[in-house]
C-alpha cells in the first residue's frame, strides 16, 4: 500500500503540465449524469411520524436537473479555467510577476501577459444559475487545490467572492485574499491588514496573488455595480486584475447588470457572456415537475396531472426555486394541518400564505382568462365598460356599423371599439 508521501509526490508536477491533472471536459449524456443530483429517496417515510417527514422534506432543496443553461455555463468556466492555467508558468507569466513584485512598491502598473478574458452570467433571479455554476464547479474542480513542484506552488482553482453591496474596491480585494487564504491555508489577507495596504498597493499584490495562486476568479452578485457611484471603478479595478494576472473573472448577476455593461464600449467588450431569463412552458419544465413530484412526504400519495403543471408554472412565472418552494410548503402545511395530500387545494394555500411577497412580480404570468385552479371555481369575465362621456368619442362613430364590419370581417369587437372609444376591461 503507497504511503501518504508517496500519494502527495505523485500529485505534484511542473507547472508547464498543469493543464494535464484537470479533469477532461465531458458533453453529452455523460455530462448530464454527472450534472444531476437525485436525493434518494424512500417511499417508507411516509408513515414516519411528522417531525422525521418534515426533516426529510428539506431533501427536495437538493434535487438538481440539469438543463441547456447548464450544460453551457459548464463549457464556459471549463474553457475559461483552461486558458488561464495555460498561462502559468510561461516566459511572459515570469515577467509579468516580477512586474507586479515592483508594482507593489512603486504602483506603477504593466500588463505584460495581457488579459484572459472576462465574461457575464446574467439571469433572472431565480432561475437556477447559481447551481449550475456550483455543479459546474464541482465538476471541473475535483480537486480544489492543484500542487506544482517546478517552481512549487499550491493553485486553488475556482476562487468565489461577492462583489460588496457597496462595490468597494478595497473591499473586494481583501475578500479575494481573504478566500484564498481559507483554502490554501496561507495569510496574504491579515499580512495586507497588518500593513494597511492603499487600494493601489492591494491590486499589485492581489494581482500577483492571482497569477501565482488562481485559476478562475468568478464574482457573484456583480449587479451591486449598477446601483453603486463606486460601480464603474470596481470594473476598472477587475480590468487591471485581469491585465495583470492573465486569469479568467466570471461575473454572475441578474438583469439590473445588463444595462450598466451596455453603458460604455468599454464595460460591454469586457462583459459579453451568457444570458437567460425565466423558463417557457417546454418538455424541460414539465419533466422537472414529474420529478419533483416523485418526493412526496405526505400520507397520501397523489398522481401530477396536467393541470397540475399548468398551475405550477402559471404561478412560478417559470422560476424553478419558486417550483420548489411551492412543492416543499405545499407540503408541509398539508402534513401540519393533517389533510396529508399534496393537490391544487394545498398548492393554492402555500401560495396565498407562504409567497404572498412574491405576487407582484408572479402575477403577470398568470393567465387569468383560463383559471386551471379548481379552487377558483367562479370564471373570469370580461365587462366592458363604455365611456360615452369620453373626448375620444367622435360623433361620426356608428356603434352599429362597426359591429356590422367586425361580423363581416371577423374581427374582434372589442379590439375594433378601442380604436374609436374608452373602454376599460373588468375581471370578476
Amino acid at each position: 500500500m503507497p504511503s501518504k508521501l508517496y500519494e502527495r509526490n505523485k500529485r505534484m508536477m511542473n507547472l508547464s503540465e498543469v493543464i494535464n491533472f484537470l479533469p477532461r471536459m465531458k458533453s453529452g449524456n455523460k455530462l448530464l449524469a454527472a450534472l444531476e443530483v437525485l436525493p434518494e429517496y424512500n417511499n417508507d417515510i411516509c408513515f414516519a411520524d411528522v417531525s422525521t417527514r418534515l426533516m426529510a422534506l428539506s431533501d427536495i432543496y437538493k434535487i438538481y436537473i440539469p438543463s441547456q443553461m447548464s450544460l453551457e455555463i459548464y463549457s464556459k468556466l471549463y474553457l475559461a479555467l483552461l486558458r488561464s492555467m495555460q498561462k502559468k508558468g510561461t516566459k511572459l507569466a515570469i515577467q509579468q510577476r516580477n512586474q507586479n513584485y515592483k508594482a507593489i512598491i512603486q504602483q506603477e502598473y504593466s500588463g505584460i501577459i495581457g488579459g484572459s478574458d472576462s465574461f457575464t452570467i446574467i439571469g433572472t433571479s431565480g432561475i437556477g444559475k447559481s447551481s449550475a455554476i456550483s455543479r459546474a464547479i464541482t465538476l471541473i474542480t475535483e480537486n480544489k487545490v492543484i500542487e506544482t513542484k517546478n517552481p512549487y506552488t499550491n493553485i486553488a482553482l475556482c476562487i468565489v467572492v461577492q462583489c460588496p453591496f457597496d462595490s468597494s474596491v478595497k473591499g473586494l480585494l481583501l475578500e479575494i485574499l481573504r478566500k484564498v487564504d481559507e483554502i490554501l491555508d496561507t495569510k496574504y489577507y491579515q499580512n495586507a491588514l497588518r500593513a494597511r495596504a492603499t487600494t493601489d498597493m492591494l491590486i499589485g499584490s492581489v494581482s500577483q496573488v492571482a497569477l501565482n495562486h488562481i485559476g478562475i476568479l468568478i464574482v457573484d452578485e456583480i449587479q451591486n455595480v449598477a446601483n453603486s457611484k463606486n460601480g464603474k471603478n470596481l470594473m476598472k479595478s477587475l480590468t487591471q486584475l485581469i491585465n495583470n494576472s492573465g486569469i479568467s473573472i466570471c461575473m454572475v448577476g441578474t438583469p439590473e447588470s445588463a444595462k450598466f455593461f451596455e453603458s460604455a464600449m468599454q464595460l460591454a467588450r469586457r462583459s459579453v457572456g451568457l444570458q437567460y431569463t425565466t423558463m417557457s412552458y417546454d418538455t424541460y419544465f414539465q419533466e422537472f415537475c414529474k420529478i419533483i413530484f416523485q418526493y412526496q412526504y405526505t400520507q397520501q400519495k397523489t398522481e401530477i396531472t396536467e393541470g397540475m403543471i399548468k398551475w405550477l408554472y402559471e404561478h412560478s412565472a417559470g422560476v424553478i426555486s419558486v417550483v420548489v418552494a411551492l412543492v416543499h410548503d405545499a407540503q408541509e402545511i398539508a402534513i401540519l394541518n393533517g389533510t396529508e395530500r399534496l393537490n391544487l387545494e394545498s398548492f393554492n394555500e402555500a401560495y396565498q400564505k407562504r409567497l404572498s411577497l412574491l405576487h407582484h412580480y408572479i402575477q403577470p404570468s398568470i393567465s387569468q382568462s383560463k383559471q386551471t385552479s379548481k379552487i377558483k371555481k367562479k370564471a373570469t369575465r370580461a365587462i366592458v365598460s363604455i365611456n360615452t362621456n369620453s373626448e375620444a368619442v367622435s360623433n361620426s362613430v356608428n356603434i352599429a356599423d362597426l359591429v356590422v364590419k367586425a361580423k363581416n370581417e371577423n374581427i374582434d369587437i372589442i379590439q375594433l371599439l378601442k380604436k374609436y372609444i374608452s373602454i376599460e376591461e373588468v375581471s370578476v
